[in-house]
């Protein structure tokens, strides 16, 4: 498969901004926070953590520190990016097992993961539900999908647009995103699920009108939520 049909690169901003302060004190940080809370006392001691989408590895040290895997394994399609993450798993001293791979088309084995990381790289994705099949397939009975990612109504804004490159086709809201990964067959209750509403994501002019009091906050419910964070299982027993 050529990588570069099945998902769409970064843009030379983004690429600068995915090693930014800002991107692993503001974004990485917070959704793997709010993950943690999500999945309770879910988590597995010592598990097989997959990082899918691993970008620069600047998702590790953090990853490490939250979940304390036995054994972290590091894919994206992209080889620039992953000598980076080479070159940051060396700097922390993390042993970290990379493989340039498309998520659509992961080189590992089936029921070899019981913790699969996927943070804002689903909507670079062409092919969505090949990816997601997947997940599915190399998590492991009881595994669980950690998703954390940026809704349509945040991906198709001027602002993300000029700055950013994706495929617009396949953006989606935050009610598609866990229709798809019901459809699927991973399970999820409400207590699994949040819509972050973040400053960073706020459409448009990320929050400063209504920091500057120039604009009253939509209510949970009365907004289009441009974040979604889940928590969601793959079942013991099931019939796919």
């Amino acid at each position: 498969m050529n990588p570069a049909s099945s998902y769409v690169e970064e843009t030379g901003f983004g690429f600068w901004f995915l090693q930014s302060h800002v991107w692993q004190h503001h974004v990485l940080r917070v959704a793997i926070a709010d993950l943690k809370r999500l999945a309770g006392n879910q988590l597995p001691t010592a598990p097989v953590v997959l990082d899918a989408g691993c970008g620069q590895g600047k998702s590790f040290a953090l990853l490490d520190q939250a979940l304390q895997p036995s054994r972290l394994i590091g894919l994206d399609a992209d080889p620039h990016s992953l000598d980076c993450s080479r070159a940051e798993a060396a700097r922390l001293g993390l042993e970290v097992q990379l493989i340039a791979s498309d998520c659509a088309a992961i080189q590992l084995a089936d029921a070899s993961v019981d913790l699969l990381f996927c943070h804002q790289t689903f909507h670079h994705l062409v092919e969505q539900e090949k990816a997601l099949a997947e997940f599915w397939r190399v998590l492991k009975p009881g595994g669980l999908l950690l998703f954390a990612e940026s809704t349509k109504y945040y991906i198709d804004t001027w602002v993300i647009r000029w700055l950013f490159r994706h495929p617009m086709q396949v953006q989606k809201s935050a009610e598609q995103y866990l229709a798809m990964l019901r459809e699927q067959g991973f399970a999820f209750t409400e207590a699994n699920v949040s819509y972050p509403y973040l400053w960073w994501s706020r459409a448009s002019d990320f929050g400063l009108l209504e920091r500057w009091g120039l604009r009253q906050p939509k209510p949970f419910g009365q907004r289009n939520e441009t974040l979604v964070n889940v928590v969601a299982r793959k079942p013991e027993h099931s019939s796919r």
